[in-house]
């Protein structure tokens, strides 16, 4: 059968069992578009192109399944480059097909011509030109493959306008054969030995639960784990859901702004016990005073990752739910031979501070508008698993401080890029994934004026998501900052509350606005969002300009030396 390689392209995307992909059409990709009209993918045009990488994001967070963009060739490929940035960071799965001016034009500097390839190349898994369209089916076959085995990352497609045109004999490849691709999936049989040693000796383990925990889907074999060898389990800003708040042995996130019991534990363990983590700086603090007694054992797909930032004692190379379910195995054998030491001094240990340092802030009667109260009171009114977004900056982490987490991939946030205005276009991506749930996004309002733009594609497309805006009228974070280490001294934070009017904005792009001003209204005004769900909801709330999020580890520092809310500072004795 004879296609062009625009049709083989879509038949391909088909044969790969996409659903739904998010993109903007435009000259080079032009003949790619067309025979998407009689396909059975659904398309979600977008309003900026940056808006369709985080779009295919959020979908890959909420379902696990890759996130599909399409987009045209220059401008739009440069506008993709920091959704792919975000996605390596993070290990989602994605695959992005971008147009190329014609193949025997490219280096030419020919109109809307970039080198999509040499900019991507860097972050991305891996990218294709394409030149000869037979190639096509083995090329999207490979890219989907890449995107989704080993550890997960964005792929990118480029495709010529005038190969897009050429005609080819459709096949499709029954396998994949990529020499040298060969990713390590079980556990090493001699580490894993040594690693249950190491958890049957331990008087003080923690485990280190990372985002490859649930790139893995062991979050099962997780809880599994934890529950026989009765450690607690910290969990990561990328890793929140896959252990519940609720358990007993869950001590919530560690690092820069994670809570003080996760943050100590860590430092006086004997052993961490790393799930999927990568060692970030924003978790160790400063690296040679990074717990300091603890021996390593680190479970990571990606063998770059062992002894890139702290050497293991076991480095273990391998899928983290196939691992964890041989390192379950090889525990239980391990226990029937020997004598495992009582926990119970440690967990009194991290109950204790956990009695003594709880995460704290005061929502007076008739004071201003605390944002830790609007994101309890949004989490009390929603469903236990309702999919939160969040953008980046002060929100994300009170978001993810007190928003209590039962399920997994029911977090959708930006951690190792950090990219402002992820959260309304991932929220919309998660919503197209999972739209059985409700999907909640927490902003700030810096961050929601770099992508807001994005709810009018939610409005067309009847994507209904809610947004609470906490609107502090400043780059929060940046001012936090400021006022701690740059003496007060605030250059460029201030955004003003009222400019724009996020009501009337919210209105103009056919979704419903409000406005909360009183703690009081919280609660009605949230009940009132909820019972919406044939449009997008946009709630601006007004919250205190002065709060910080504490507890803070300061860049640099030890995690030692956290910096508590200053009401806790003399019950910690400092």
């Amino acid at each position: 059968m004879k296609l062009t390689g625009a049709q083989a392209l879509i038949r391909s995307l088909e044969m790969e069992q996409v659903e739904v992909m998010f993109g903007l059409p435009g000259g080079a990709i032009l003949p790619v578009y067309d025979p998407l009209i009689d396909s059975s993918i659904r398309h979600i045009l977008v309003r900026h192109e940056q808006g369709a990488g985080h779009m295919a994001s959020g979908y890959a967070h909420a379902t696990g399944r890759p996130g599909v963009a399409m987009v045209t060739s220059g401008p739009a490929a440069t506008n993709i480059v920091t959704p792919l940035a975000d996605a390596y960071m993070d290990s989602v799965p994605m695959v992005v097909v971008t147009g190329q001016v014609p193949f025997s034009v490219i280096g030419t500097d020919a109109f809307q011509e970039c080198d999509t390839v040499g900019i991507t190349m860097p972050i991305t898994k891996h990218n294709w030109l394409i030149t000869n369209p037979q190639d096509i089916p083995t090329i999207v076959r490979e890219a989907f493959h890449v995107a989704t085995t080993g550890r997960p990352g964005p792929v990118l497609i480029d495709i010529p306008k005038d190969v897009a045109n050429m005609t080819m004999d459709w096949y499709w490849p029954e396998s994949v054969d990529l020499p040298g691709y060969k990713p390590t999936t079980k556990g090493h049989p001699k580490q894993i030995k040594d690693a249950a040693r190491l958890i049957c000796q331990a008087q003080r383990p923690v485990i280190y639960a990372g985002g490859g925990i649930l790139k893995a889907r062991a979050a099962e074999a997780l809880r599994a784990f934890a529950e026989l060898i009765g450690a607690p389990v910290v969990t990561t800003l990328m890793a929140r859901g896959s252990f519940p708040d609720s358990h007993e042995l869950c001590l919530g996130m560690p690092g820069m702004h994670g809570n003080y019991t996760a943050i100590t534990a860590m430092q006086k363990s004997d052993l961490l016990i790393a799930l999927g983590s990568r060692f970030d700086d924003r978790v160790t603090g400063k690296l040679d005073g990074f717990a300091p007694d603890a021996k390593v054992i680190h479970v990571d797909i990606d063998p770059a990752e062992q002894g890139k930032v702290r050497r293991p004692d076991v480095p273990i190379v391998g899928d983290c739910k196939i691992v964890i379910e041989e390192l379950i195995k090889a525990t239980k054998s391990e226990i029937s031979k020997t004598s495992k030491p009582d926990l119970s001094p440690w967990i009194a240990q991290i109950r204790q501070w956990q009695k003594d340092f709880p995460l704290y802030y005061n929502q007076e009667e008739g004071g201003l508008l605390k944002p830790q109260f609007v994101i309890e009171k949004l989490r009390e009114a929603a469903p236990d698993d309702t999919i939160l977004a969040s953008g980046v900056g002060q929100h994300q982490m009170w978001a993810s401080q007190h928003w209590k987490f039962e399920h997994p991939y029911t977090w959708v946030n930006s951690g190792g890029l950090g990219t402002m205005g992820y959260s309304v276009p991932a929220a919309i991506g998660a919503k197209v994934g999972r739209p059985d749930r409700m999907v909640w996004a927490v902003d700030g309002d810096g961050c929601f004026q770099m992508t807001a733009q994005e709810l009018v594609t939610a409005t067309a497309e009847k994507i209904p998501v809610k947004i609470a805006i906490l609107n502090n009228a400043y780059l929060g974070m940046v001012r936090q900052w400021q006022e701690l280490f740059y003496e007060e001294r605030y250059s460029e934070v201030y955004l003003s509350p009222d400019l724009p009017d996020y009501v009337k904005w919210a209105e103009a792009m056919g979704c419903v606005g409000m406005r909360v001003e009183d703690a009081g209204d919280v609660e009605t005004t949230i009940e009132k969002a909820n019972e919406i769900n044939d449009r997008p909801v946009v709630i601006d709330f007004r919250t205190d300009y002065r709060e910080k999020v504490y507890p803070m580890v300061a860049a640099g520092t030890s995690n030692d030396s956290v910096i508590l809310d200053p009401a806790m500072t003399e019950r910690a004795g400092r």
